[in-house]
């Protein structure tokens, strides 16, 4: 991976569908609610991030999130557009940290950090291979 400057920045929008709500995750769950899933949001998140570091990667490399730390501030109704926004604020070896920030058409809706590690893209397969053939 080539170094990613500081303030480096991503984004990811959407809008919010039927797929997204909190509530279709179990539809028989009446306590869930037709908003958008926090879960939902964080992947936004994650995929802002991913937009700020595609470009600085070299061959055969990819990257996992390997933590967040988020809070969702407020809901969003279904036909919402989402945007996320994701800007680098440390780079150490394979880890970079992000400021994470997520708005709908009227408010911001979420904020916080999430880490992403660099990894080679063939060997990660190959343990996924691994820990499916040990357990069968």
């Amino acid at each position: 991976m080539r170094n990613v400057p500081a303030g480096t920045k991503g984004t990811y929008s959407f809008t919010v569908a039927d797929q997204h709500l909190a509530n279709a995750t179990d539809p028989s769950d009446p306590t869930l609610l037709p908003v958008l899933a926090s879960k939902e949001m964080m992947l936004a998140m994650e995929f802002a991030a991913m937009d700020a570091m595609r470009a600085f990667l070299d061959p055969g490399e990819t990257s996992a999130g390997i933590a967040f730390d988020v809070q969702h501030l407020a809901a969003t109704p279904p036909g919402h557009r989402v945007r996320a926004e994701a800007e680098l604020v440390k780079h150490e070896g394979k880890r970079l940290e992000f400021k994470v920030r997520a708005f709908d058409e009227t408010d911001q809706i979420g904020s916080g950090t999430h880490a992403r590690g660099v990894i080679d893209s063939a060997k990660f397969s190959e343990r996924v291979k691994a820990k499916i053939k040990k357990a069968q």
